[in-house]
């Protein structure tokens, strides 16, 4: 059994094509992931950020508008008991 010389030149250039193919294909890849990441410039980031520190204000103010009304409600709690004392 003998092989001849065209089909191993034959199967060199097939494996060279899927190579080249491969590494280009990943090449392609890797060109298109970067493209998305730069669709995520600075600007969205801060964005982000900004509705994070935003829902944590809003948080906070909840709160404390929640404390003050819990106050308010003791001090008239107070006055009330003061005017049925007298």
């Amino acid at each position: 059994m003998e092989i001849e010389p065209l089909e191993i030149l034959k199967w060199i250039g097939i494996v060279l094509a899927a190579g080249f193919i491969g590494y280009f294909g990943r090449y392609l890849a890797m060109l298109i992931i970067g493209r998305i990441h730069k669709r995520k410039t600075p600007q969205t980031y801060a964005r982000e950020a900004n509705k994070k520190i935003l829902t944590r204000l809003n948080k906070k103010i909840a709160e404390s508008r929640l404390q003050s009304e819990k106050k308010l409600a003791k001090i008239k709690a107070k006055r009330a008991k003061k005017e049925q004392k007298k």
